[in-house]
């Protein structure tokens, strides 16, 4: 096998092409084959960078990337330099990839990775969510009770969860979560990432299901947070003693009992009530 055989993996833009890294630019001009999941976008993708590339291009979409994984990995076997790039974010993470990567492997040929846009992460920092752990869901199931089995699953999940939907399912997927997370469970749902309509909305499941009712366009991710431990789990006094905390440090009560609603995943009824409840008994 020539050296100069591999096969590298590179990030594309989520939606603004200047997002694109130098490299990418690089070796799209010098790469002997690319490998795209829709290879019109790919050549709306380099006209935008204003990449020229002599490259023999190869569509590979999911249905054919079983079939073209080794075929791939024995063109980088014989030297030649071979870059697979998605429609848009990081390859394998709920994209074409991983068989590729896989069958590199079995054929003992270099595998290489050019980091970049990742509409996972992206989500993720811009929620507001904690996310020193979180977890990625990709696509719910399409059918309705296999959605919510799987969200079933994930009900106890401590960590913040990341979903990508499409745009018809949207709705169906936000109820779902309303009914196995609970109405009040904190969400964002990012729309149209990095493009010219970006838009990121917080809030409890409840109102975001009831504003994406008609359904939405673009490409989504949702961020979810995660369910609070058991550890955390707080009787009414110790809600209203926490309230109370936070209305000494100067934070206004309405302002405490929606931090303190949150922080434990509790109605803001509840923590309403127990705050009244600590008042009264006083």
């Amino acid at each position: 096998m020539s050296r100069s055989g591999q096969v590298i993996l590179a990030a594309t833009p989520l939606g603004n092409p200047a997002d694109a890294s130098l490299r990418l630019r690089d070796l799209i001009a010098e790469a002997d084959i690319i490998a795209a999941e829709d290879t019109r976008r790919f050549r709306r993708l380099a006209s935008d960078l204003n990449v020229t590339y002599t490259a023999r291009l190869v569509s590979f979409f999911e249905a054919v990337e079983q079939a073209k994984a080794g075929e791939l990995a024995q063109a980088a076997a014989d030297g030649s330099l071979v870059l697979m790039v998605t429609d848009a974010g990081m390859p394998s993470v709920s994209d074409p990839g991983y068989r590729l990567v896989e069958a590199c492997r079995a054929a003992d040929v270099p595998v290489s990775v050019v980091p970049g846009p990742s509409a996972v992460t992206t989500a993720l920092a811009v929620s507001g969510l904690p996310s020193d752990r979180f977890c990625f869901e990709g696509f719910l199931p399409r059918k309705a009770g296999e959605r919510l089995r799987r969200l079933g699953a994930l009900a106890e999940e401590p960590r913040t969860m990341v979903f990508f939907e499409a745009p018809h399912r949207i709705a169906a997927s936000l109820s779902a979560m309303v009914e196995a997370f609970g109405a009040d469970r904190q969400a964002v749902v990012c729309r149209e990432l990095t493009k010219t309509y970006e838009e990121v909305r917080p809030g409890d499941l409840a109102a975001l299901a009831q504003w994406a009712a008609e359904g939405l366009r673009g490409e989504i991710t949702i961020v979810v947070a995660g369910a609070v431990p058991v550890a955390l789990e707080l009787t009414d006094d110790d809600l209203a003693d926490r309230v109370a905390s936070l209305i000494a440090d100067g934070t206004e009560r309405k302002a405490a009992i929606s931090a303190v609603a949150k922080e434990t995943a509790r109605p803001k009824r509840q923590v309403y009530d127990a705050v009244l409840a600590a008042k009264s008994n006083k």
